[in-house]
């Protein structure tokens, strides 16, 4: 039997987006500034996962405080809003969704197929303004208090880019994508080695903390400063660690259960145990294997650990 872990504190409280869902595009909660000037479109995008709050404190910062480009185009979106206000206190993991991962449907096979939900309605609305942006920093944070890190496809322009802005300072980078599904940072084009458009993740911390939001704001401005839409920033000194994601694997059981407490960047010996699910084993796939995103609570088909390698 599961014992559910303790519920964290929530330091960062949901607030009231209907003030934003008008915006000035035609689609709700997402929010278009021009400065006339040549330069990228950049599109900051927050709650992809309706219970990571840390996006919504990043995208209410930039609207409330009147950032404007001072180059190109900037977008602001709040994605799955219908999630995010399903949220309760007592339930603070069940608003990540409504029905589907609103970052794994973004194919063109589920994006035009029959299916629908709540989030395939949203992704739909919202591709044109996904495929619009020439670079895209997608707000996240994690289930465990962890440190913060980039999520990428593993192209030069996604690293330079990392790299150079410089926090999160912890990078997994992302081979063959995730292995669970397309998200957002790899629809179209940005999927492709050809594009010349940055599309990164930003795994902020932990969901609830307030550290989380502020880190949150920074890395959008400094993603902003990097592109030249905004005053350039100090550029964050501290050391990369860089991961290659190596094997996702998603749930298939009831019976889910890791060998021991994980919470994130554990390191396991080649071929070690590392979980087991039903009669399947998970076993590390290298020395110095290192579990990221290990799940809080089974949940079938949905992902219950990344196994990553350190690399250079």
């Amino acid at each position: 039997m599961t014992t559910n872990p303790p519920l964290p504190p929530i330091e960062i409280q949901p607030r009231d987006l209907s003030p934003y869902r008008r915006g000035n595009t035609g689609i709700d909660y997402v929010h278009r500034f021009e400065s006339g000037k040549p330069g990228p479109h950049v599109l900051v995008n927050a709650l992809t996962h309706g219970n990571e709050f840390c996006g919504m404190v990043a995208a209410t910062h930039l609207l409330d405080t009147g950032v404007r480009p001072q180059i190109g185009t900037l977008t602001v979106s709040f994605a799955n809003v219908g999630a995010y206000e399903s949220f309760h206190p007592e339930r603070p993991f069940d608003s990540r969704q409504l029905v589907h991962n609103l970052n794994r449907i973004w194919s063109a096979a589920q994006l035009d197929g029959p299916e629908d939900s709540p989030e395939l309605k949203r992704a739909r609305e919202l591709r044109p303004v996904v495929a619009a942006a020439d670079h895209i920093l997608d707000i996240h944070s994690t289930s465990q208090d962890v440190s913060p890190f980039w999520v990428y496809p593993q192209f030069d322009r996604n690293a330079a880019a990392a790299l150079a802005i410089g926090r999160p300072a912890v990078h997994l980078v992302m081979p063959r994508g995730l292995g669970s599904g397309t998200p957002v940072i790899q629809h179209g084009a940005h999927g492709t080695d050809g594009h010349h458009g940055v599309a990164l993740v930003a795994e902020c911390g932990q969901h609830f903390k307030r550290r989380t939001g502020e880190l949150a704001i920074e890395v959008a401005l400094d993603f902003l400063a990097h592109f030249g839409l905004v005053d350039p920033r100090p550029q964050a000194a501290a050391p990369q660690r860089r991961f290659q994601l190596m094997q996702t694997w998603v749930i298939r059981t009831p019976e889910f259960r890791f060998t021991r407490p994980l919470i994130g960047f554990e390191t396991f010996a080649e071929g070690e145990l590392v979980a087991t699910d039903g009669a399947d084993e998970i076993r590390a796939l290298c020395d110095d294997c290192t579990v990221l995103m290990p799940a809080r609570l089974p949940i079938v088909g949905r992902e219950g650990v990344y196994l990553a390698r350190p690399i250079a």
